[in-house]
């Protein structure tokens, strides 16, 4: 069994649809697992909706979900060739579902109402793209994932049950799969045991699907997305990327954690826990050899991975008695990010000072500023760059900082951080 997840930009269109059912086809001659998220800017929609809803404007709010519904039904008439399809009673069924969400007393968190309006983007491209395999001949099944997904209550960012939610979808999937060789279910969302609708957070779609790759010991997980193939750099910063055919789940792992928006962490853990291949392919051109991410035994040689982080503030904190920077004082400081959720990008200690690379979050850092003041000095240099080579060549350092002024630089054997302006 595979598993196959697909991006709203891979549905975007209706030619994007068709050109996605063309690749499932292909591999519908075995049991597929395949993962949907919403349509490309649904989310972004359903999300205006949630706000006007906040501000109690019913107008607007309903307003934007008639423009929302118009959407979908023009999309799926024109997909299917017709507006008679029982697929449209459905859709309608599903914002009915929002109107109702809406019409419930205020009184509970923001959170609460977000999962439940846009948990409802997901359920909407889904039925419209089951509705479409059938009717192009292959035998499909559509799998509500809140039937199976079962989590916590912590809106926008559940955590999943994993021994419920193994049991479920063992049992649900493993039954349709005796009738169809296609299954189609939702990423990014899941429900509690009240049955209220939640969603994963960050990259939940990738994460559902590597997720069920692990309960149901799937053979490998294709992500499909709008590129080639992973690259080496962020195409829109550095004009000459290198494609990356093979690259290890720690090696990705060490490149999210620098900033590299690639495949997250958390998608990667269920695939590596039971050595499941992952598969980064183009669904505008299936024939791209694509990008293989697994446990690799051999060595593989890379090439420079680039990862450059904007908008960054180095702040140096030093002991205003001028003791030491010992263990005391650093879980002093540590604490202090920590509970004003500062992340540190890059640390640095000296005797009496220690230097931290940090996001520009004004909030946060003047909170910061004032839980220090007590104790410490704070300098801060601003609109600074962290850059960070995994594999690096010395002359790629010189071709990417002739023009910048380097403050702090950490080295090893393998990865260079610098701070520039």
């Amino acid at each position: 069994m595979r598993v196959f997840k697909f991006g709203g930009a891979s549905i975007e269109s209706v030619d994007r649809a068709k050109h996605v059912a063309s690749i499932v086809h292909d591999f519908s001659n075995e049991p597929l697992l395949v993962v949907i998220s919403a349509k490309g800017k649904t989310t972004n929609a359903l999300e205006k909706i949630v706000e006007a809803n906040a501000k109690q404007d019913k107008v607007e709010a309903r307003r934007l979900l008639a423009e929302l519904e118009q959407d979908h039904i023009q999309y799926a008439t024109t997909l299917l060739g017709t507006n008679e399809h029982e697929v449209f009673g459905k859709l309608h069924e599903l914002f009915v579902e929002i109107d109702w969400v809406m019409d419930e007393p205020t009184g509970r968190a923001y959170d609460y109402y977000y999962d439940q309006i846009v948990s409802v983007g997901e359920l909407l491209s889904t039925s419209i793209m089951a509705a479409y395999f059938n009717q192009i001949g292959m035998t499909t099944t559509w799998i509500d994932v809140r039937d199976v997904m079962k989590t916590d209550s912590t809106y926008r960012d559940a955590t999943i049950d994993w021994g419920l939610t193994n049991n479920l979808a063992n049992q649900v999937f493993g039954e349709h799969f005796e009738h169809s060789n296609v299954i189609i279910t939702q990423g990014f969302i899941g429900s509690t045991d009240e049955n209220n609708s939640v969603t994963l957070g960050r990259e939940g779609s990738d994460y559902t699907a590597a997720v069920f790759a692990n309960m149901l010991n799937g053979e490998s997980v294709t992500i499909w997305k709008d590129v080639p193939s992973l690259l080496n750099a962020d195409p829109k910063i550095f004009p000459d990327t290198i494609p990356i055919e093979e690259i290890t789940f720690r090696e990705v792992i060490e490149m999210a954690y620098y900033g590299a928006q690639v495949i997250h962490p958390k998608t990667i853990k269920p695939l590596q826990n039971k050595n499941i291949p992952l598969y980064v392919k183009c669904f505008l051109d299936p024939t791209l050899k694509g990008t293989l991410i697994h446990n690799s035994t051999e060595p593989i040689a890379y090439p420079p991975i680039m990862v450059l982080k904007t908008n960054q503030v180095l702040l140096q904190v030093t002991t205003k008695d001028y003791s030491f920077i010992t263990e005391d004082n650093l879980s002093q400081i540590y604490t202090l990010f920590h509970d004003c959720k500062v992340k540190i990008n890059m640390i640095q200690n000296a005797a009496i000072s220690f230097l931290a690379c940090i996001d520009n979050q004004p909030d946060k850092i003047e909170l910061l500023l004032k839980s220090l003041h007590g104790a410490y000095e704070v300098k801060r240099n601003e609109n600074l760059f962290l850059f960070t080579v995994r594999h690096y060549k010395e002359s790629v350092l010189k071709a990417e900082l002739k023009d910048r002024v380097v403050l702090l630089t950490q080295k090893t054997r393998q990865t260079i951080q610098l701070v520039v302006k």
